[in-house]
């Protein structure tokens, strides 16, 4: 397998600078606007870009939850292997805020799809967009298009992104990984 590097610590630094930007400008104070990190790999993102709103823009009160989608997805039970669930910990209604879902990648969107119906459990919210910092755009199952994007990556076959953060993996950095040992088709 060989990888390819996408971005390097200081790109996803200016791009998540930018992505908080793009946020202020349309929900301003964030008073009717929540956070939700979906986990597992969303989580990191989503607590970054709260960090970057209240240290660099000196913004309070950010609501910031994270969401378990484990159980809504559509493929919950078509794996070899188990999946598992992480915690969801939102300790505030959604009903009527503003609702941005936060994730690292998006592919097929599945993963929206399941956050959406999950999110239900917490209240019916006024509006829902999507941050992410991967936008993989020949891979959508779904109609499902981010409102935020860091980069747009085409990504083929077999190829796959992988976000890396230094609180998980000890480095900035997103990847494109390609399979070199495809096996010829016949």
């Amino acid at each position: 397998m060989s990888q390819k590097i996408l971005l390097t610590a200081k790109e996803v630094t200016i791009i998540l600078h930018r992505l908080a930007c793009q946020l202020i400008e349309k929900h301003l104070d964030f008073s009717e606007t929540v956070l939700i990190g979906l986990q597992p790999r969303g989580k990191f993102l989503a607590q970054r870009i709260k960090q970057i709103l209240e240290n660099e823009y000196h913004l309070k009160n950010i609501q910031l939850g994270f969401l378990d989608i484990t159980f809504f997805r559509d493929d919950f039970r078509r794996g070899e292997k188990p999946l598992e669930a992480n915690k969801t910990q939102i300790d505030f209604l959604v009903e009527n805020k503003k609702v941005i879902f936060i994730d690292d990648v998006l592919y097929t969107g599945r993963s929206i799809n399941a956050a959406l119906t999950a999110i239900q459990s917490f209240g019916r919210p006024s509006e829902v967009e999507l941050l992410t910092l991967i936008d993989r755009r020949f891979s959508r199952h779904l109609p499902i298009q981010p409102d935020y994007r860091g980069r747009q990556v085409d990504a083929i076959n077999d190829e796959k992104v992988r976000v890396c953060w230094i609180e998980k993996d000890g480095e900035d950095a997103v990847y494109l990984l390609s399979n070199n040992n495809l096996k010829p088709t016949t």
